[in-house]
């Protein structure tokens, strides 16, 4: 009974090996310049240009570094949320056009990292979150994102999925989410609660050393800490809408 029954699943184990294997030969078999861009679905360019959006909005970040200039810092606070409109708008297109890419899944996840976490990271950064510890806090904001993207690619295949084949539930806090984060910053910004300006709300702890050290953090950079432990989180399920 236990070997007819593991049959199917190996049928179906060598069928998903098939496929991936013709896929990936579409992109071997192709020569010549530009072969790889050649190959890109109209969804996959709808999601580099989420990643484009989050390129920008580090660039912009560094030129309010350079300048003082809060129109580049408002345009950076602006871009994050383009690149959100182009990670819905990619399934859609793949739908429409009835359509997908061995590639689209990876370009997703890259272009997720760059907008909803590097970005991010930086602009608390540029807006005020600059001691030592605040930047060991934002790495690892960046790289909980990071960890938590893998893990979507790697498990979503095993998430339960509704009559339509999509998933019921996100294991974890997506990481577009932190756009939330990205709203709060941009409401300091209009308060003037920024470096520079009236300063960070809540204000800095010293854990080690003297007042002013290494050992100074953000009280609210405990936000971004707590935002990528829910991001890495395999308990937290998140229904999908």
């Amino acid at each position: 009974m236990s070997q007819r029954k593991s049959q199917p699943k190996q049928s179906n184990d060598h069928a998903a090996q098939d496929s991936e294997m013709t896929a990936l030969q579409k992109y071997q078999d192709t020569e010549g310049h530009f072969s790889l861009v050649r190959n890109f679905r109209l969804a996959d360019l709808v999601t580099i240009a989420n990643g484009i959006c989050g390129s920008f909005s580090i660039f912009m970040s560094a030129k309010y570094l350079l300048t003082q200039d809060e129109d580049y810092l408002w345009s950076a606070l602006m871009f994050p949320l383009a690149g959100l409109m182009f990670d819905f708008l990619d399934g859609k297109v793949a739908r429409w056009r009835n359509e997908s890419s061995m590639i689209g899944q990876e370009l997703d996840s890259l272009a997720d990292l760059i907008s909803f976490g590097v970005a991010p990271a930086l602009l608390a950064f540029v807006v005020g979150f600059r001691t030592y510890l605040d930047t060991v806090v934002l790495t690892g904001f960046i790289c909980c994102g990071l960890a938590r993207l893998a893990r979507f690619n790697a498990t979503v295949a095993s998430v339960p999925k509704d009559a339509k084949g999509k998933a019921q539930y996100f294991e974890g806090l997506p990481i577009p989410s932190s756009l939330a984060l990205v709203a709060i910053l941009s409401y300091w910004t209009k308060m003037g609660w920024i470096e520079g300006k009236a300063g960070i709300p809540l204000g800095t702890i010293t854990l080690w050393g003297q007042k002013g050290g290494d050992g100074d953090m953000h009280l609210a950079s405990i936000a971004f800490g707590l935002w990528a432990t829910a991001m890495v989180s395999k308990t937290l399920r998140i229904p999908k809408i």
